[in-house]
């Protein structure tokens, strides 16, 4: 396939444009994985070429393999309509904020819901970070910060938009802040993107640590920028040790009072929704 990469057997991934701020190219995703049964699971959305949609149609026999198609992250809503209209024969299952904002597809429900994020299990597991707000992430031009991550056990595969950015290219920009092949915390992290309260850093750190604890995973598909295919698990395990410093710190700045302007003001980024 051209468009659509097997990242492992049964797991397939395709790359969407985004421009952070309508300006700096940092792509965006969608993943598809094979079910045991035969049927495939969709997760989030991109525009899809007629290139794409051959893809699609050869790998899910027209569409009528696709179970379910599944929005994982509260701000990657647009295309989803379009998606729909393309395929609309599946369950559609979203976050609260998808149903909230795109009424023109008829979701089946919402990953708050532990019956959806179960469903599919022990093949498919699905969690939400503790310590960040899902249901209703204010600030919504700066709190891009959580999301569903989705595992597939058989291709050892997880799928991740913004909490975790791994940069396999970069814009020229970008590579004053970060490297080539680096993982990082989206930067919300160290401003609206976990809860106020001095706990909350310390319960993502150690929600983290079960993820790594619990899941196999080898490869990391990311909304932003890239895929870490081999070593995933190993590279996340780095970044989290890493920042102990950075979670002490966000912990003591939380016992302060809340400012959410400063918050719109310094992350914030004009055409942010994915």
């Amino acid at each position: 396939m051209g468009l659509l990469t097997e990242v492992a057997p049964g797991f397939y991934n395709a790359r969407g444009k985004w421009k952070a701020g309508g300006v700096l190219e940092f792509g965006t995703q969608m993943s598809i994985v094979k079910l045991e049964s035969g049927m495939f699971i969709v997760i989030d959305s991109i525009e899809v070429s007629v290139e794409l949609k051959n893809e699609i149609d050869m790998l899910t026999s027209y569409g009528s393999k696709i179970e379910a198609v599944m929005g994982v992250h509260p701000f990657h809503t647009m295309h989803f309509d379009a998606f729909y209209r393309l395929y609309p024969n599946a369950l559609y299952i979203g976050t609260p904020r998808h149903l909230r904002i795109v009424r023109s597809v008829p979701w089946t429900g919402d990953f708050t819901n532990c019956k959806w994020r179960n469903f599919w299990s022990p093949e498919i597991e699905m969690r939400i970070p503790e310590g960040a707000e899902f249901e209703f992430p204010v600030p919504e031009r700066t709190n891009h910060f959580s999301s569903v991550f989705f595992y597939h056990r058989a291709s050892r595969t997880l799928h991740v938009d913004d909490t975790i950015m791994y940069f396999e290219t970069l814009p020229l920009i970008v590579r004053l802040i970060y490297s080539k092949n680096s993982m990082v915390f989206h930067l919300s992290i160290k401003g609206p993107g976990l809860l106020h309260t001095p706990e909350a850093p310390m319960q993502f750190r150690d929600w983290l640590m079960a993820i790594i604890a619990d899941w196999d995973f080898d490869n990391m598909c990311t909304a932003h920028t890239g895929n870490k295919i081999g070593g995933a698990k190993e590279m996340l395990l780095k970044l989290v040790t890493s920042s102990e410093k950075m979670f002490k710190k966000l912990s003591k700045m939380k016992t302060k009072p809340y400012d959410p302007e400063k918050y719109q003001d310094e992350f914030s980024l004009e055409n942010n929704e994915c």
